[in-house]
């Protein structure tokens, strides 16, 4: 874990808010992650190594050692990163599907094909000095760029992939490749659950920036709701355009169905285990490591549609390929509805704290 070479050792008794904060909350959320730190568990998305003596914080956290604040304030050492952060928010989608396909539901989320490569520690160059993070793996063992979202959908590009579910449209699908995740309701009143298993490596593109940038919505009126509505009346058929402009993201997102004890909990995240809403984020993976606790501060529309104070610890167990930069984060808010019509409307500056784990906290 490189840590930003300029960060700024400060007080507990600097942190505004600090001891108000729900801390035995945020305390269970990090044991979440303890215990993958503590077993050294791979995780789904691979980030930055953990310190030795975050390891050691997480085996204490899980031996019962005293949680909340006495916890944190033993073990870890706050850090400001200067300069104003930013924050973004993302939600787990909640949506109607069907196991087969049918009038309405014809849009199928597919599964990991055998043929894509993950390569997190040395992604393949192509032109323009860009790279790509997943590749396809030849039958002579080559690795090529794995086809792009258009090429996907519109060649059936992904070998080997099997729909899993359908959903209603390519918008639905849209997003929850975005999210990374689905609580999928059924005809039968049961729920099914939509985890990620890789991607195709091709870069992420904002649709909701570039929708701003051509004029289709004022970024003041931009939202979940506005961004959907403007692809469904532009046309998302093959080839009309909306599902043009989606194309524009040429990553492109695969599932699989899971039932695992960790799903239970809620969605998956980068780290393997379950998020809890309002104390999990995303950060950048190539910059921190799972498991840290930071400090964010700022004012968004989290408690309702007007902005209120922010101020909680929130632990790393998420990653995503628009997070990039070490005071950059994406504040977990839930499922559902209600949960993603306020994620959408976050893209505020904040105040970054990183936790470091302290060394010979034991002793």
């Amino acid at each position: 874990m490189r840590a930003p070479w300029d960060i700024e050792p400060i007080a507990f008794e600097a942190i505004p808010g600090f001891d108000s904060d729900d801390l035995d909350a945020a305390f269970a959320a990090f044991k979440r992650s303890a215990a993958h730190l503590a077993e050294l568990k791979p995780a789904q998305r691979p980030a930055a190594s953990p310190p030795a003596a975050l390891i050691l914080a997480a085996r204490a956290a899980l031996g019962g050692d005293v949680g909340g604040g006495a916890f944190f304030r033993r073990w870890f050492r706050p850090c400001r990163i200067p300069g104003k952060g930013f924050v973004t928010a993302y939600y787990e989608p909640e949506v109607e599907a069907r196991l087969a396909p049918e009038p309405g539901f014809e849009t199928p989320a597919l599964s990991r094909p055998p043929d894509l490569v993950t390569l997190n520690r040395t992604p393949l160059p192509i032109f323009d000095h860009d790279v790509v993070t997943s590749a396809r793996r030849l039958a002579d063992g080559t690795l090529v760029p794995y086809p792009t979202r258009r090429e996907i959908e519109l060649a059936g590009a992904a070998t080997g992939s099997v729909p899993l579910v359908y959903v209603s449209d390519p918008v639905e699908l849209f997003l929850i490749q975005v999210q990374g995740s689905a609580r999928l309701r059924l005809p039968d009143g049961t729920t099914r659950a939509l985890t990620y298993d890789g991607r195709n490596g091709w870069p992420y593109t904002s649709i909701g920036r570039l929708m701003i940038e051509r004029g289709l919505a004022p970024e003041s009126e931009m939202s979940l709701e506005r961004l959907k509505a403007t692809l469904r009346e532009m046309g998302v058929g093959p080839n009309q355009p909306g599902r043009r402009l989606m194309q524009e993201n040429q990553s492109y997102v695969f599932f699989r169905l899971d039932n695992s004890d960790d799903r239970r909990l809620g969605p998956v995240g980068g780290e393997g285990v379950g998020l809890t809403p309002l104390r999990s984020i995303a950060v950048d993976r190539s910059i921190w490591s799972y498991g840290l606790p930071f400090w964010i501060a700022t004012s968004v529309p989290w408690e309702g549609e007007a902005e209120t104070r922010f101020e909680r610890l929130m632990i790393a167990q998420d990653t995503g390929s628009a997070i990039l930069d070490a005071a950059r984060a994406d504040l977990f808010f839930g499922t559902g509805a209600q949960a993603g019509s306020l994620a959408g409307r976050v893209r505020h500056p904040a105040d970054f704290i990183v936790f470091l784990p302290r060394e010979g906290a034991a002793q």
